[in-house]
């Protein structure tokens, strides 16, 4: 598949979420976004007012994660910290699922969830995207995870949070796909380190990647340019 680098910045949630992460380390990143005119910059909660100073003006979003990364918050926490993120300044909220409630079979609690911060998102024009972390699941569960999201009336769906035992592979982000249908975004993310890998999950269906290897990707692309 051949994509413009252009395309592919504008595809790419430049992520850092490590809880070591310092405020210099979130100017680099939120620098590497404006040049490369990233989707966005995902940062932890308590960076959001700090990168959405610098991302000022830039057109780059300024994203951040809710109840991450188990998930394991009440419906009321995680809308609550989804209205704290946007008082302070992010556009894009990538909330984490009940995932022993959906394990449980417990749909109905996993719906309720997604729309607590789904209400809270939409009502101040902002993105979110759901993390259903497909490591713990199986097929079966994917894909009822994909279609509760769907009906929740969320605007992703979302592989991984980077932090349980696997990322993104190229098989899930097709099941999601396929469970999702052409409208709702997917975003791959977690081991998302190079242009093949990057290719592989668009090629595959997925419409944003998270990762850290955002500018990497980029000279990637250049690399292959220059041939």
């Amino acid at each position: 598949m051949s994509r413009k680098p252009a395309e592919i910045a504008a595809m790419i949630d430049h992520t850092l979420l490590k809880p070591e992460a310092t405020a210099a380390q979130i100017e680099k990143v939120c620098t590497e976004a404006r040049k490369h005119r990233f989707a966005s910059v995902c940062v932890n909660p308590t960076h959001v007012r700090l990168a959405a100073r610098l991302l000022r003006k830039s057109g780059v979003a300024t994203c951040t994660v809710i109840g991450f990364p188990l998930g394991a918050n009440a419906p009321e926490v995680k809308a609550y910290e989804a209205e704290v993120a946007i008082a302070h300044g992010a556009t894009e909220l990538d909330m984490v699922i009940n995932i022993g409630a959906l394990k449980a079979g417990d749909d109905r609690l996993v719906a309720r969830d997604i729309r607590a911060v789904a209400r809270v998102a939409h009502a101040a024009g902002k993105l979110l995207k759901v993390i259903i972390e497909t490591a713990l699941l199986t097929d079966d569960e994917k894909r009822r995870a994909c279609l509760i999201v769907k009906r929740a009336g969320a605007d992703f769906v979302k592989t991984s949070t980077g932090f349980s035992t696997a990322g993104a592979t190229v098989a899930d982000v097709r099941l999601m796909r396929e469970t999702v249908g052409p409208k709702l975004g997917v975003k791959a993310a977690g081991g998302v380190r190079s242009l093949a890998d990057a290719e592989a999950m668009l090629a595959a269906g997925a419409t944003r990647l998270g990762t850290s290897a955002g500018v990497a990707i980029m000279q990637g692309l250049k690399s292959a340019s220059s041939y």
